[in-house]
């Protein structure tokens, strides 16, 4: 048997970070067994679905990098299909017609609650028997499905273990509406056995459905798969993951800087464990990845960890996948890195000091763009007529240095300088930082300068020492 899974969100919105890890696990139980990973469009709610919100979800699902081996299938398109079944099942007396209208069950449950009885769907009512035996042909009916009446529904979830329920708690739900509409817990069935779903790993606030659904399948003679549900996710204060907690888009983490690489396994470690193991690489986490290992308990988000686990993506990456995602915000910077150092280069660098792929764009822009302004704490601190000398002799060192790298410029200009004045490295090195990164914060300022050039690093002193004289001029 070929192990096949599927991700099946409805295009009511952003993809989710509850429906991305989801996405993770389904995408990487169907790897590990060598299956297949199906991705389903859930769009029968025609009056809540978008084309936007389609677009999100297939753009989230790349960004993350789960490609999928079928698909996108839409339900909107399958209507024909659905409508076919659920004329077999009432051709085979396994589902019915029922005329009873809303206010009348309104009315029935206003009962029910009143006198204490759970509120639910009865069909041996004597009022919906009533209802029933006086409709015409052509009256507006739904079509419900006749659920057992006798004995219980018990799963094996491969996270929960055994799952009973008893028939007699379920109601004979409505597999199509008076509009002719099929609802979410027909259609999930009629999609699983077409399409050769095994395995259905989804949310625990499934669980409800799934022995209505397992019901379904069973009279269709369909197989029925394997499920596994997962706790949900909450926030750092232990409520139930929102907006209020921040990103929960899974675009709004691309927005913010982060590896798509650092948010899986992020992801993958919200309520699945390896030991003590942190750190998992993609195919770390298809080999080791089971679906006995995930934890029955609510994981909670923690945003610091996220950023640490980002860090140390942008830190021990391939500078080409750093490279290849900075460059969305590159652009989203307005920043051209076509004239300067290559962007590998720079990230090597600079990339071990920064969070995120925003601060990394943000602190490589003096590499590709000249300024005209220092910045004012750093100037007022470094750049005065104490540093004039230094840079001065600096300056005349760099227009005569024939080797252009790190070593020539360490050497040959800041460690000879300090020799020359008799002065520590401290009274070059931060006046030069800032006349050439136009800040106080940078990282080894030899290595930044052979990455700007010796043509911008020539003129930057030259505007350094322009501002420190002008500043002697105004006191």
């Amino acid at each position: 048997m070929t192990v096949k899974t599927r991700f099946a969100p409805s295009p009511t919105g952003y993809l989710h970070v509850g429906g991305a890890r989801t996405a993770l696990y389904s995408w990487l139980f169907a790897k590990n067994q060598g299956g297949e990973f199906v991705l389903r469009i859930e769009d029968t709610d025609l009056e809540r679905n978008s084309q936007q919100a389609v677009d999100a979800i297939l753009e989230g699902m790349q960004w993350m990098g789960l490609e999928w081996d079928e698909g996108p299938y839409f339900q909107s398109k399958r209507f024909d299909r659905y409508n076919e079944m659920v004329d077999i099942l009432l051709a085979q007396d396994k589902a019915y017609k029922c005329y009873a209208s809303k206010e009348l069950l309104d009315e029935i449950r206003a009962e029910q609650e009143e006198n204490k009885q759970m509120p639910r769907y009865d069909a041996n009512h004597p009022k919906i028997i009533a209802a029933n035996e006086a409709a015409k042909d052509g009256d507006p009916c739904v079509v419900r499905f006749r659920n057992p009446t006798q004995g219980s529904v018990v799963f094996e979830d491969q996270i929960r273990g055994r799952i009973e329920i008893a028939n007699d708690q379920l109601d004979d739900l409505i597999i199509r509406r008076t509009d002719g509409a099929p609802t979410y817990n027909f259609v999930v069935v009629v999609d699983d056995w077409d399409m050769g779903i095994t395995h259905v790993v989804r949310g625990e606030d499934h669980i409800n459905n799934t022995p209505r659904q397992i019901n379904i399948y069973k009279a269709l003679g369909a197989p029925v798969p394997t499920f596994a549900h997962c706790a949900m996710i909450l926030g750092d204060d232990g409520a139930k993951l929102s907006k209020r907690h921040g990103a929960v888009s899974v675009m709004q983490y691309r927005d913010e800087g982060y590896l798509p690489n650092a948010l899986n396994n992020y992801l993958v470690r919200l309520g699945w464990s390896h030991g003590d193991q942190e750190i998992f690489s993609q195919q770390e986490m298809i080999e080791l990845f089971t679906l006995d290992a995930i934890s029955k308990s609510a994981s909670a988000f923690n945003t610091e960890k996220l950023l640490w686990l980002n860090n140390y993506y942008i830190k021990t990456s391939d500078p080409e996948y750093v490279a290849e995602h900075l460059q969305w915000h590159l652009d989203n910077q307005n920043l051209n890195v076509e004239n300067g150092p290559t962007l590998t280069q720079v990230i090597k660098l600079v990339g071990e000091r920064c969070n995120t792929l925003v601060e990394l764009a943000e602190q490589i822009r003096y590499f590709y763009e000249d300024f005209s302004d220092f910045e004012a704490g750093a100037a007022k601190k470094h750049l005065r007529g104490v540093a004039k000398g230094p840079l001065e002799l600096a300056l005349a060192k760099v227009e005569t240095l024939e080797n252009w790298d790190t070593v020539s410029i360490k050497e040959n200009v800041i460690a000879a300088v300090c020799a020359e004045l008799d002065i520590g490295m401290g009274k070059l090195g931060m006046p030069l930082r800032v006349a050439v990164t136009g800040g106080g914060q940078s990282p080894s300022v030899d290595a930044v300068m052979e990455l700007v050039g010796k043509e911008r690093v020539i003129a930057r002193i030259k505007m350094a020492l322009a501002f420190i004289s002008q500043r002697e001029a105004n006191t």
